[in-house]
């Protein structure tokens, strides 16, 4: 959520802050805001698709030193849009945007879009640090507030919804929050990150007698992501606001500071409503008063008690219950082990493709991972009539379908696409979404390989942290338009085979004697990651075709963790996938094919590199 404005009028003060010592406390932190600051790091480089090493290491410093403060954290996470999707239309505008900004990216220009697997590297960095997490079943922000209350403990976060909730332990924006700034003063206190909070008083002083209690009220009228304008559009016509105190440069938050200023003179939101009310014609007024007392509603803390999940693991959430979701997928959706992509087509059956910085002129390089997300949408909608003997066009009238908003070249358009019919396994009656797990692994574990088009056989020579990967690349070799290339491909695999090598050595297993050879070999690699380019233009086409993969390992993570992981999940913070150092990869390969032997010293990653290849060529 977000008000509109607010931010900067709160920053341009600065009267609103208060100085505070982080350390010695626990801290609610919007998993969202942090994951989306940590990844726009200044020097990210935002056209080659991410480098998920450098966002794990990032979030591995971050958490490092919340821990050297004595500051325990509690990650909350949004989920899905919800049963009632009242964001539909603020989320298309964001769409919107980050399809503009690709855009932009794609032809040299700048601007900041997150990479598609951050979200799902942010999870897993969180699961191996073991810091606290939950993932919600819907909006975030409400069971934040809820947390930090029962707890007096802050909020950190960069969402300026959160000057608007009344919060006991205060606000602290991410932006004044200078962990890499960390003091240690003198005396027995020990250290502690400065930081700045919210004061909700000094602001509502600033407006005379402002009551806390309108805060919503005026978040509601001036305009967040649930409720737009134009409805009280009327009112703003009519009502004289009074002028605000320096209204900020060029007559910016003129109506941000009248309307506070209005609502300075109500003691409580019930007046307020009956006033603003008054300026509407009579049969709107009604309508109108349950819409703004619903919408305020967004700014009361939940009701769900996450105190209970992080003590017992135990999500419990009414919403949910209402939307029928199955005891076990709302449990995994908590734990981070299915994403909010999955329960979105579950309750919406509807889903948005995030863009990638990829070659506009072309089809979205989603439509490659087509078929695998049909596969998730028709074990998600479970048809029971999908046996071999229903005649086809009974099968093609009766198959639910989803609407997926994706890019068709440069503008945002929704495609309603078909579940895929599935196999006979899955369509057994005593199986239905709440029983998915019960249907025996192996069935699980062939549904997944034969939708990538892979035997088991041919994946058992590799290490089976690598497995999904690699079943991933040979469905994206097959299935990739226009043909991913061969430089392409084992540019892919050297990536993988460099990350496997940096494991061993920032991670050695403590029962192998580590191989000289290995250290030797990793020398080398590091001697030549440092060589100035010859050449770093950025290659559009390449770009297209790495980011086709992407689509196709998020959609196999997908339909891997919804069927109870068949297979290992892989580590993406374990440089699986590094984009500047594919890119460069590539470009080397078509000048100097020598660099397919970058690890020729390490007899094991030689070896492990050709195994790879001929298990994705053959």
């Amino acid at each position: 959520m977000g008000v509109q404005g607010l931010t900067g009028f709160v920053e341009e003060r600065g009267v609103f802050f208060t100085e505070l010592r982080v350390r010695d406390t626990k801290l609610v932190i919007d998993g969202s805001s942090l994951y989306h600051r940590l990844c726009f790091a200044p020097d990210a480089d935002f056209r080659r698709g991410g480098d998920y090493g450098a966002f794990a290491a990032a979030v591995r410093d971050f958490f490092g030193v919340l821990r050297a403060c004595g500051v325990a954290p509690f990650v909350v996470l949004d989920g899905g849009r919800g049963a009632e999707d009242r964001k539909l239309p603020t989320l298309r505008g964001r769409a919107a945007e980050q399809l503009r900004a690709a855009h932009g990216l794609s032809r040299g220009a700048g601007g900041c879009l997150a990479p598609l697997l951050t979200r799902e590297a942010f999870v897993q960095a969180l699961g191996r640090l073991g810091v606290p997490f939950v993932q919600c079943f819907a909006e975030a922000d409400r069971e934040i507030a809820g947390l930090a209350n029962r707890w007096g403990c802050p909020v950190l976060s960069l969402d300026s919804d959160f000057f608007v909730f009344d919060l006991a332990g205060g606000y602290c924006p991410l932006s004044h929050f200078q962990w890499q700034s960390v003091r240690a003063p003198a005396g027995p206190q020990g250290c502690y990150v400065p930081a700045r909070c919210f004061s909700a008083e000094r602001f509502c002083g600033h407006f005379g007698r402002l009551s806390k209690e309108l805060l919503p009220l005026f978040a509601v009228m001036h305009g967040n992501d649930f409720i737009g304008l134009e409805a009280l559009e009327a009112f703003f016509s009519k009502v004289r606001l009074p002028r605000g105190r320096a209204a900020g440069r060029g007559g910016k938050h003129l109506r941000l500071q009248g309307l506070l200023s209005w609502l300075a003179q109500f003691a409580e939101p019930a007046e307020a409503v009956d006033n603003v009310l008054k300026y509407l014609k009579k049969h709107q007024r009604e309508e109108i008063r349950e819409l703004l007392c619903t919408s305020m509603e967004d700014y009361a803390p939940s009701d769900v008690n996450l105190e209970d999940f992080f003590q017992n693991g135990s999500y419990e959430c009414e919403a949910a219950r209402k939307a029928d979701v199955p005891q076990w997928v709302l449990d995994a959706l908590a734990k981070g082990k299915l994403a909010p992509f999955v329960i979105n087509a579950l309750i919406l059956r509807s889903t948005f493709l995030r863009v990638q910085v990829e070659n506009m002129q072309r089809p979205s390089a989603h439509s490659t991972a087509l078929p695998i997300r049909q596969v998730i949408y028709g074990l998600l909608l479970r048809v029971s009539h999908c046996t071999e003997d229903a005649s086809p066009s009974k099968q093609t009238n009766e198959l639910p379908t989803v609407c997926e908003f994706d890019r068709c070249q440069k503008t945002l358009k929704k495609t309603f696409v078909q579940a895929a019919s599935l196999p006979p396994d899955f369509c057994d009656d005593r199986f239905p979404l709440d029983k998915l797990m019960e249907v025996p692994v192996s069935c699980r574990q062939m549904l997944l390989l034969e939708t990538l088009g892979v035997k088991m056989s041919f994946l058992e020579p590799i290490p089976s942290h690598l497995q999904l990967p690699i079943a991933v690349t040979c469905y994206w070799i097959r299935c990739s338009e226009p043909k991913a290339k061969l430089n392409q491909l084992k540019a892919l695999l050297l990536v993988i085979v460099s990350g496997e090598l940096q494991r061993i050595i920032d991670d050695p297993d403590p029962t192998v004697l580590p191989a000289e050879d290995d250290s030797i070999a990793y020398n080398e690699f590091l001697k030549w990651k440092e060589k100035k380019l010859q050449n770093n233009d950025f290659d559009l086409d390449a770009a297209h075709s790495f980011c086709q993969w992407q689509c196709c390992l998020q959609m196999g993570l997908y339909l891997n963790q919804l069927l109870g992981t068949p297979l290992p999940e892989p580590d993406l913070s374990s440089r699986l996938y590094t984009g500047t150092l594919v890119h460069r990869l590539y470009q080397e390969l078509k000048s100097a094919p020598s660099v397919e032997n970058l690890f020729i010293l390490s007899p094991k990653m030689a070896q492990l590199y050709l195994v790879l290849l001929n298990t994705v060529e053959s």
